[in-house]
């Protein structure tokens, strides 16, 4: 079986005003009150927890490794207490996975998201249940841009490592995909996606109604022998 893999922050849906909640929730606990910017800090939001912590830290001139280290774990608790108040899944995002899974691709998600806290927003959106495998940042011993995460998305998924590809959001996506040796697409609608045309993926997606007819064309027909698609 052939699979798409997506990323799921920044690419599947946008969790950036939760993320930020959570990381202002340490800030008003540390004295510095709401440090980070709902919208502005979209793409620092994307990148993670400690991400978060390090870049607020630097904007008030207080950073110290051992603040984000301790801090890391409140920020996990105050995220999976609020992890979908604003969170969204972007227009037509699961329709294009329906519209794969019927067309006979298997369909995935590898995220450097916790695995707890990924399956836990799954299961608030509504959408666990669309994916055949969800490989997070602490499911294996490495994360993205290890390719193991992504192989091992796929395995579950049903399908073969060599013939997948990633949809994501960021340079981490990309380098990913290319240590995989499989196809990356970014898309252009998520917090970075200004940035995604540098990063020369195999493809830009602009809007997820067109995913499912740019799919074939990178990894080939879900029938199609390896054969066919290596001509």
């Amino acid at each position: 079986m052939r699979t798409v893999i997506f990323d799921l922050d920044g690419t599947l849906a946008d969790t950036s005003g939760d993320l930020l909640e959570a990381a202002n929730a340490c800030f008003r606990m540390m004295g510095h009150g709401d440090v980070l910017i709902h919208g502005a800090d979209a793409g620092i939001a994307v990148r993670g927890g400690r991400m978060m912590l390090t870049h607020g830290l630097h904007r008030v001139g207080q950073f110290d490794a051992d603040t984000v280290d301790s801090y890391y774990p409140v920020l996990l608790e105050a995220y999976a207490e609020k992890i979908d108040v604003h969170t969204f899944l972007y227009p037509s995002a699961m329709d294009a996975v329906e519209r794969l899974k019927t067309a006979g691709y298997g369909v995935g998600i590898c995220t450097n998201k916790p695995e707890g806290h990924a399956d836990l927003l799954l299961q608030r959106l509504g959408i666990r249940d669309a994916f055949a495998a969800l490989v997070g940042a602490d499911t294996l011993s490495v994360r993205k841009p290890d390719p193991a995460p992504l192989r091992e998305a796929a395995q579950r998924a049903g399908g073969h490592p060599d013939h997948c590809l990633l949809v994501g959001d960021s340079d981490t996506d990309r380098n990913t995909a290319r240590a995989a040796g499989v196809p990356s697409v970014l898309v252009t609608f998520g917090p970075s996606g200004e940035d995604m045309a540098a990063l020369e993926p195999e493809a830009l997606l602009h809007d997820f109604a067109h995913l499912p007819d740019l799919v074939p064309e990178l990894i080939g027909h879900p029938d199609a022998s390896t054969e066919a698609v290596r001509a």
